[in-house]
């Protein structure tokens, strides 16, 4: 019997050490509205104007009238950089799609065209990284093309793991050399009650680790050995 009570009580101490651990481990990080503030569900209004191009990307590049300076593939090399006629190198990598535009009409304005209306697309975004880690199935560095959303980036690494912290997923970006993150809840994501956040290029995903369920799963797999449950 006494063998009994001391399991037991080592199972409930076990259970009260967890317990504490429930808390968020992110608490200074915004979260709710907050977050989706930072990290707004995909917008095709938004991608146009917020998204970096980066290495080997293709960009459309249309001068007003001015079809021998017009062109509908042009490829940033492996560099970050994009060679345009009469210019030379443009550094590309990083800036948007209206950056590059505004800096092609303020060169060819400078020695050129008087006033050139130039419009740069991006014609081809090819694949940029993600990177995945914590408590899902298969953590790592994948690639998206463009942008993706929460719940895309997730499936790539095989998801949460069933000791996963599902209202603590969370994402960091670096704006402006500045590293920001926000946490988001993969339950009100999954059940419609919350938008899926955009996920760009760049992105770091942290997936939290539940303390309790963790410790709840260690002790099942631990009570055949210690007998516990041959006594019941």
């Amino acid at each position: 019997m006494r063998v009994i009570v001391r399991r037991l009580i080592l199972a409930s101490g076990i259970l009260a050490l967890c317990s504490g651990c429930g808390r968020s481990i992110h608490a200074d990080l915004p979260s709710g509205q907050e977050a989706y503030a930072l990290f707004p569900e995909p917008s095709e209004a938004a991608e146009l104007s917020t998204y970096r191009i980066g290495p080997l990307d293709v960009l459309k590049v249309t001068v007003f009238r001015e079809p021998d300076l017009s062109f509908d593939n042009l490829q940033v090399d492996a560099a970050g950089n994009l060679s345009y006629p009469l210019l030379g190198t443009i550094r590309a990598q990083g800036k948007t799609a209206i950056e590059i535009s505004d800096e092609i009409a303020r060169r060819l304005g400078q020695k050129y065209l008087v006033d050139p209306q130039v419009s740069v697309t991006v014609a081809a975004s090819i694949s940029q990284r993600v990177t995945v880690e914590g408590d899902v199935t298969t953590p790592g560095v994948y690639e998206i093309n463009g942008t993706s959303t929460l719940l895309e980036a997730l499936a790539q690494a095989k998801s949460p793991t069933d000791v996963a912290k599902l209202d603590q997923i969370v994402v960091f970006r670096r704006v402006d050399g500045k590293r920001m993150g926000a946490v988001f809840n993969l339950n009100d994501i999954r059940e419609g009650r919350a938008p899926d956040p955009e996920i760009r290029g760049g992105d770091v995903i942290v997936v939290g680790y539940s303390a309790i369920k963790g410790g709840l799963r260690d002790f099942l797999r631990s009570a055949p050995i210690l007998g516990l449950f041959r006594y019941f």
